[in-house]
């Protein structure tokens, strides 16, 4: 669109081994692994022009370009962000009340999920991607954890109960999908949005159907459901579905000690993603995770980050940091349950951990 060759940091280092914080690529890297050629090109295949996410590329949109979108030549473009990553630019530096962009991680919850934390220094967290160097926010380091399966988790949880039909048919005729049906259920039966957790009754869930991404980096990892009982009605269905999101929580949970455990101290999540709109959703995540929960008032913090590149590229703000909080506000809070409730989650997070072992050694 531009005619430049110029990359954006965000993409080569979390995907193509780029060393942002030296600026430069790892021959001897290449050359481990059989692809010396590139190296002895000078990775002229894959970038020698490398810039921040918000760096205004080439001269703009070329003539052709600006016609076939139909903007004006020389239009300024920006160079990029991963999507996930747009959305924690989007959502980590919002302007509130709670946690700063080193103690904020973002939660990028749709299909699969992924966790974003910046830190001022590197920090190496097994089972965790990174650190990558301005990656994501210019000048901190980005750990980037997830989920591999999430809110596809939830859907294909939900399916197995002998329930899903009849709920699936009361859902299309309210013009619902299921999950925001059953995220409905299970608010009418408990108002008290922490203590619909109960609803789950004696069903646990570790909903790793698709491995588990973070903190064990094991893609053999199955999903495990504890507690069944004979009951097929949709009430159960929605217990299911609420032990589910507990699930996730205490995935998220886990991935939060793994990265304290290497420096990484993360005081809120900030959460995105399509499968995350619900309050039930998020009272949920913070009830298990135990941490507070924040909503950026955007509905779409991913095309809001994208956006802030390019208020960066064109010079409005002089750089993200400046961008993201004048450009974004946290909305809702969502604080994590106590007292009884709390202890109820700290039980449930040491059977999610058995379960979730036990899973580990009968393969």
């Amino acid at each position: 669109a531009t005619g430049s060759l110029a990359r954006s940091v965000c993409t080569l280092a979390c995907k193509w081994t780029y060393l942002g914080h030296d600026r430069r690529w790892d021959d001897s890297y290449f050359h481990a692994v059989g692809l010396g050629e590139l190296a002895n090109e000078g990775f002229a295949r894959i970038g020698t022009e490398v810039v921040d996410p918000g760096t205004a590329v080439g001269a703009g949109l070329t003539e052709a370009a600006a016609a076939e979108l139909g903007l004006v030549a020389g239009t300024i473009v920006a160079a990029g962000l991963i999507d996930a990553h747009a959305g924690g630019v989007g959502t980590v530096g919002a302007a509130g009340d709670i946690g700063t962009i080193a103690s904020r991680m973002a939660y990028v919850l749709g299909t699969s999920a992924c966790t974003m934390a910046s830190s001022q220094g590197p920090a190496f967290v097994p089972g965790v991607w990174g650190p990558y160097y301005s990656a994501m926010v210019p000048g901190f380091w980005l750990s980037e954890g997830g989920q591999s399966a999430a809110g596809a988790a939830i859907d294909l949880l939900v399916h197995f109960h002998p329930a899903a039909a009849e709920a699936s048919a009361r859902a299309t005729d309210e013009g619902r999908s299921l999950v925001d049906w059953l995220a409905a259920a299970a608010t009418a039966a408990s108002p008290d949005l922490s203590a619909a957790a109960t609803l789950a009754g004696s069903i646990h869930v570790v909903p790793e159907f698709l491995g588990n991404r973070s903190p064990l980096a094991d893609p053999d990892a199955r999903g495990q459901i504890a507690g069944l009982g004979t009951d097929r009605s949709v009430e159960s269905l929605v217990g299911l579905y609420v032990a589910g999101l507990c699930g996730l929580g205490y995935g998220v949970r886990q991935i939060v000690a793994a990265m304290a455990s290497s420096g990484v101290a993360v005081d809120t999540v900030v959460i995105s993603g399509g499968a995350g709109q619900s309050p039930l959703v998020r009272q949920l995540l913070a009830d298990a995770a135990g941490l507070p929960v924040a909503a950026s008032q955007s509905p779409e913090p991913v095309l809001l980050g994208a956006a802030m590149l390019g208020a960066v590229a064109s010079g409005r703000y002089a750089d993200l940091s400046n961008a993201m909080p004048a450009m974004s506000r946290l909305g809702d809070v969502f604080r994590p349950a106590t007292g009884d409730m709390r202890a109820w989650h700290d039980k449930r997070h040491e059977a999610f951990l058995a379960l979730q072992a036990v899973g580990r050694s009968i393969r």
